[in-house]
């Protein structure tokens, strides 16, 4: 058995770190630095940029979540984006429904599609070949810009705020989904771990809060993400998109038929956005804030973060 042991490098003051039994590719591509490795607890992991991004083991929890919270609230959702995402967890979700018509991926970066096929497959289970499913390499926020209210849902599947992924956590990225949605169209985007990084929730909350009507993140448990809950930030201007209960979410999975799910259930979707009190005093906070400062509230990025200017 390999002695090598591969840290996370994304928390300043602790260290976290997984055996690689056996590293499958380690590169730096285009856009990041990337390594495959198999662990015996976790299954095949992927790391980018010294961040944990998935393991096979589960997987399932954060696609889940990412997927079927927007989706299930969306009466018929017909036309999906994914952004980010190249693993193809998300998008073997967003396949599950059926009204979905169309269902675009867009990823910045083509190796990590391939090596996710390559080294764990089941994770896209398939969704990269399926009919409804179009994939596109190229740079998210550019592909935004471009459409105009074509989208029923957008999932920002983003890595941490650094690297080529630092530019989908700003106001000007978060502005242009806005556009791309349709009325009442649904927005959520991946927010860390609140528990270590409250600017960033705060942040991404502030600037949703100034472009839409309702902003709701929510909580999944990643054993995976070291450090407590992984946020999920939820914004549409449809306000009655948070409040569907249990028995009809209860309903609209049996009519879809989508069953065999290891996570999402429709009491853990209503649960999920009940949020700890630290939590919620930041959510309050930047809410207030968003509201009041209008067009000049700003992410947890900033377009001189990504510029480096």
């Amino acid at each position: 058995m390999s002695d090598r042991w591969i840290e996370e490098t994304f928390h300043p003051d602790w260290k976290t770190a997984m055996r690689a039994d056996e590293v499958l590719h380690e590169v730096k591509t285009e856009h990041q630095d990337l390594v495959i490795f198999k662990n015996k607890t976790w299954g095949t992991v992927l790391i980018l940029d010294g961040v944990f991004q998935l393991s096979t083991v589960d997987e399932f929890v954060y696609h889940e979540m990412m997927a079927h919270v927007p989706l299930f609230v969306t009466d018929a959702p017909r036309n999906v984006l994914v952004i980010g995402g190249g693993d193809g967890g998300v998008l073997r979700e967003v396949l599950k429904h059926p009204s979905v018509e169309k269902a675009t991926l867009c990823e910045i970066d083509r190796e990590v599609v391939d090596l996710s096929l390559k080294h764990f497959p089941e994770i896209s289970n398939g969704a990269f070949d399926h009919a409804k499913a179009n994939v596109v390499i190229a740079d998210g926020y550019k592909y935004v810009q471009d459409a105009n209210a074509e989208f029923d849902a957008i999932i920002v599947d983003s890595s941490e705020p650094i690297g080529p992924s630092a530019i989908l956590h700003t106001r000007e990225f978060f502005a242009a989904c806005q556009s791309a949605l349709k009325p009442g169209g649904i927005l959520v985007a991946q927010n860390g771990l609140p528990f270590f990084f409250h600017d960033h929730l705060g942040g991404t909350t502030r600037v949703l809060a100034s472009l839409f009507e309702t902003v709701a993140p929510y909580f999944a448990h990643q054993p995976c993400y070291f450090g407590g809950p992984i946020a999920i930030n939820f914004a549409t201007d449809n306000t009655a998109a948070t409040k569907l209960s249990i028995e009809k979410l209860t309903q609209r999975q049996a009519d879809r038929n989508i069953s065999g799910l290891k996570y999402w259930t429709p009491a853990m979707h209503t649960g999920a956005f009940a949020l700890p009190a630290f939590a919620e005093e930041v959510v309050n906070a930047a809410i207030k804030e968003g509201r009041a400062l209008g067009d000049k509230a700003e992410g947890y990025a900033t377009m001189k973060d990504v510029m480096g200017g």
